[in-house]
């Protein structure tokens, strides 16, 4: 859906938005941390700059810390790019960002969680993996990274095996884990498949709705075979 046109601000109006709270603010200013890159308006045909609500809070995040927290202009722009990515900020510049979201989702939520993007370095900090064992799982194909970066589904498992490895399992050990899982997602695209084929607007809605409640199902059944299985046991 197109965004209505006063949803945008220009940028004398972005200007006098922020001189509630920031009285020295000038339009070269803006202009100048726009060439810094530190926002990025859209334009008009005629190339007037349109501003959006979040422009304006990326400018106000931008200018507090100038202010209040004497950041220089990379250290900030280092924090836009974690907040872009899901992140939290370091408190001391220098170090890594952190997961700003929980790091194991609830099994029950299968919603997209393509929001957080982590560097290699980040996983490892996040997850207490280290290199040698994420090398090793990536290898055996339970975690890949999305272009350069990995998302919330790929931290989640990074944690999950780096508590397992606290009980002497390896990433070898977790092949039939791989295997199972692709079997269960076999059987979920098979019956995802046709309805993502229909051409009404509301098959790719019942299609995520559809994932969302088999994936859900499957964690419980894999959970209580488990259970079941080990009580037998003993």
């Amino acid at each position: 859906m197109s965004v209505p046109a006063r949803a945008y601000l220009s940028i004398g109006e972005v200007l006098s938005k922020l001189r509630q709270e920031f009285p020295e603010v000038t339009i070269s200013k803006i202009r100048f941390l726009e060439s810094e890159g530190l926002i990025d308006p859209q334009r008009t045909p005629s190339g007037y700059r349109k501003f959006t609500t979040s422009d304006l809070e990326r400018l106000r995040y931008v200018l507090l810390a100038q202010r209040d927290a004497y950041l220089p202009l990379r250290v900030i722009k280092e924090n836009l790019d974690a907040l872009d990515r899901g992140l939290t900020p370091p408190a001391t510049p220098g170090t890594l960002p952190t997961v700003r979201l929980a790091a194991v989702e609830s099994p029950t939520d299968f919603a997209d969680s393509a929001d957080i993007r982590l560097s290699r370095d980040e996983l490892l900090a996040s997850s207490g993996l280290d290199d040698e064992q994420l090398v090793e799982v990536e290898g055996f194909g339970l975690i890949q990274p999305r272009g350069r970066f990995y998302d919330a589904n790929a931290l989640a498992i990074a944690t999950a095996i780096a508590e397992m490895s606290e009980f002497g399992i390896e990433g070898r050990h977790l092949r039939a884990f791989k295997t199972a899982a692709d079997r269960e997602i076999g059987l979920i695209e098979q019956i995802v498949t046709p309805l993502l084929k229909q051409k009404n607007t509301d098959s790719k809605a019942r299609a995520e709705e559809v994932i969302r409640e088999l994936g859900s199902l499957s964690v419980r059944l894999h959970a209580g075979l488990v259970k079941a299985g080990l009580a037998e046991g003993r």
